[in-house]
């Protein structure tokens, strides 16, 4: 039985992350395994801290006298499995943090919140016995116990609810009663459960031969042998979630558990709903709105074995499955699966990892699958299926027009909806029928470009869109290129150049003005900031309470209104002008998934894309549905300019509330780090970060570019070197950001 346990104490710092030894004593030598939490001795004051076991050895690092004793284990923490831990070391050295940090992400849930209990109070007398009780309480004027007394006569075991308020007893008054064997206490731990009542039973759907035929090859023996990660492919309405609730059958019936990633909380409730009809209350979710308690009994459900689905974001992915043979990511494409945090892990490596670990499937879905993973698929690395025609007989892909908003600009038309969107507008409502109108805002903060020819202002060096500041000047946050913003449009010589300034706030009340009998719902950051909003707006949407749904990117990702039959996009080439290189495929990600939402039952449906830029291949690859035709196009310019996955990137944002710390920092660590890339990397900055102060800490970035993900590794290393030695370390903080 191993001696002694590598710990890493829970603290939040570079310079203790590390492990320190301690002894086991004999009295925890069986019950100590990798991930317990433990309360150890640390420091020279020998003051009690809590920590981690990472691993159990029979190893001593050093002379075990001198070696201090772990003092025992701590209570009320998630029982980590092994490969959490190890999965915890993965994310550290791919995507550069503390394990500390990285402990914390796979173990989202790590303090005992009060559980939730239910309990009774039980008579224990038989009649006779009662009689004489009662008796007594007569006597002794003991009111509230006889009030007890009298009500387990007519019911000899009480809810603790109706004990505590209706008969108004406290455990002061019960207590005595338990000791004389008058009366016992039960209770027994009750789960908050968030799914409960969700789905309503559903059988399971027929599939047809090209969904069936994706089931038989990851689940039939080829799939057992091949345990590449899966892509599948499939066009809006294809069927992609039958295929996901097909696979999680035969992964239970298999004795195995599976997760279930999505990348919305507006998608919780539909996805919820879909799966508990087919699997019951075997299955549960997970998410950022959810109270500590309920994430808790989530957690604590999932680790007991008492669930076989787990459905959420990308935090779903740690949950403590012993069992874990499937992980399936919907709409994979989607930026959410990317953490902000320290560590800036995405979801879709980190869950190849964690199924590498516990010998499990990973099954990617989408209809506008990330250039990443398509990348990947052609190259063999991923198993590719594809899905080309809709899944129900009666549902067509919609009929796209593209209108420019140029041409509408020079007729004089200055209105936020086109001449034809309006008509189309009026004919829907005019029909009975349900509209999306999507206002594309991804990427509208800060760009500049001409309302005339449509052009933005763009960095010569980099291509991406430059930014606009405060002080008036553009800036390219990949180089730092910057230039005075222009009074007149480069290209055109237009005085209409400016930013943009449109809100869903202002769409309604144009809404209202010109459709003044339609009924409206709002779905954004506002209107969905309570717990349920999501789900309530959707739930109303769904029964048919209005006619128009105006949001942003959260209402066009993976919903199914079959009333809906017009979709209305609003400036849809905003997000080509992010200062991002993804901005044509976010772009085209985007227009794809909201035209899909038209039409997916019987009535033909209408897609109507408005766009200063109706030339570009992003728009037109989106408004024919041709996923190909973008591609080919996408990887020609990724394979021009190195960025990934023809290269890999990585960026470095160094934070101080010194602006000269983190610029002298920034400038230490690009000279670094151009050492450790050597002629197979290229770094550029340092340059101000898209907002360079934000609540008075000034940030700067750095980035590396490199072939192979080694090389950026290396320089990752060399960073946090670099760090340890820099005399304003403690002034400074150092982030990555991989791609």
């Amino acid at each position: 039985m191993p001696e002694f346990a590598n710990v890493i104490v829970d603290i939040s710092h570079e310079r203790l992350d590390r492990t320190f030894q301690y002894r086991i004593p004999e009295r925890l030598k069986d019950r100590l395994q990798p991930g317990s939490r433990v309360r150890i001795p640390f420091g020279g004051g020998n003051r009690m801290i809590e920590g981690y076991v990472t691993e159990l050895t029979d190893r001593a690092e050093y002379e075990p006298g001198r070696m201090k004793e772990i003092g025992e284990i701590a209570g009320g923490g998630l029982a980590v499995e092994s490969e959490l831990i190890a999965l915890a070391g993965w994310i550290k050295e791919h995507y550069g943090s503390t394990m500390i940090q990285a402990l914390k992400t796979v173990m989202p849930v790590k303090d005992r919140v009060k559980e939730k209990e239910e309990r009774w109070v039980r008579l224990c007398l038989n009649q006779e016995e009662l009689g004489a009780a009662r008796s007594l309480c007569i006597k002794k004027h003991q009111t509230a116990r006889l009030r007890l007394l009298e009500a387990l006569k007519e019911n000899p075991r009480l809810p603790w609810a109706e004990v505590a308020g209706r008969l108004k007893l406290t455990m002061a008054a019960l207590r005595p009663m338990e000791e004389a064997g008058q009366i016992r206490i039960e209770g027994r731990q009750s789960y908050r459960n968030p799914a409960a009542g969700t789905g309503l039973e559903t059988p399971p759907v027929r599939l047809n031969e090209a969904q069936q035929f994706i089931v038989n090859q990851l689940t039939g023996e080829i799939g057992r042998k091949d345990r590449r990660p899966a892509l599948i492919f499939g066009v809006t309405g294809s069927g992609k979630t039958e295929v996901y609730m097909e696979l999680i059958s035969r992964t239970i019936s298999a004795g195995r558990q599976a997760i279930v990633l999505i990348p919305e909380i507006a998608l919780t409730f539909q996805t919820v709903q879909r799966f508990c009809g087919r699997f019951g209350d075997r299955v549960s979710f997970v998410n950022s709105r959810m109270s500590a308690g309920e994430r808790y009994d989530q957690f604590e459900r999932a680790r007991k074995g008492e669930l076989d689905v787990m459905v959420g974001p990308r935090s779903a992915l740690f949950t403590p499955f012993g069992r874990l043979g499937l992980i399936i990511i919907d709409e994979e494409h989607e930026h959410t699966y990317k953490s902000e945090n320290m560590p800036r892990y995405h979801a879709r490596e980190t869950a190849i990892a964690r199924a590498e670990l516990c010998g499990g499937l990973v099954v990617l879905g989408s209809a506008t699958p990330s250039v990443e993973s398509y990348y990947q698929a052609l190259a063999g690395r991923f198993r590719l299926f594809r899905l080309k025609k809709r899944a129900s007989a009666d549902s067509v892909l919609p009929q796209v027009s593209v209108v420019d908003l140029r041409k509408e600009l020079e007729a004089g038309n200055q209105s936020v909806f086109s001449r034809e969107l309006r008509k189309k507008m009026e004919s829907c409502l005019g029909n009975g029928q349900q509209m999306m109108l999507f206002l594309n805002r991804r990427g509208y903060a800060g760009f500049v470009s001409c309302r005339s020819c449509g052009k933005p202002m763009k960095c010569p060096h980099c291509d991406v869109s430059l930014t606009a500041h405060r002080n008036g000047r553009l800036v390219c946050h990949y180089c730092g290129y910057s230039v005075p913003l222009p009074k007149a449009c480069p290209s055109c010589g237009s005085p209409y150049i400016a930013g943009f300034g449109l809100g869903t706030q202002k769409v309604e009340a144009l809404v209202g003005r010109e459709f003044p009998g339609a009924r409206v719902l709002r779905m954004d950051y506002d209107t969905t900031a309570g717990k349920g909003g999501h789900q309530a707006i959707l739930e109303a949407f769904g029964r048919g309470e209005a006619d128009i749904l105006i949001g942003t990117q959260m209402i066009v990702k993976g919903h199914d209104f079959p009333g809906v039959t017009l979709v209305g996009i609003l400036a849809a080439d905003l997000s080509l002008h992010a200062g991002d290189y993804r901005s044509s495929e976010v772009t085209f990600q985007l227009l794809t998934q909201a035209a899909g939402r038209a039409g997916r039952r019987g009535i033909p449906g209408e897609v109507v894309i408005q766009t200063y830029m109706p030339e570009h291949y992003a728009v037109q690859a989106a408004a024919a549905q041709d996923y190909e035709e973008f591609y080919h196009r996408e990887i020609l310019y990724r394979n021009l300019l190195k960025y990934p996955p023809a290269g890999c990137l990585m960026a470095l944002q160094i934070s101080s509330a010194s602006e000269e710390a983190a610029e002298e920092a920034a400038r230490g660590l690009a000279n670094a780090i151009s050492d450790s890339c050597g002629t197979e990397g290229q770094v550029t900055g340092p340059a101000d970060a898209p907002v360079l102060k934000v609540r008075d800490i000034y940030r700067k970035l750095v980035y590396a570019k490199a072939a192979k993900y080694s090389t950026l590794i290396a320089a990752k290393d060399r960073a946090e070197a670099y760090m340890k030695d820099f005399p304003g370390a403690s002034k400074v903080q150092l982030q990555f950001d991989f791609s």
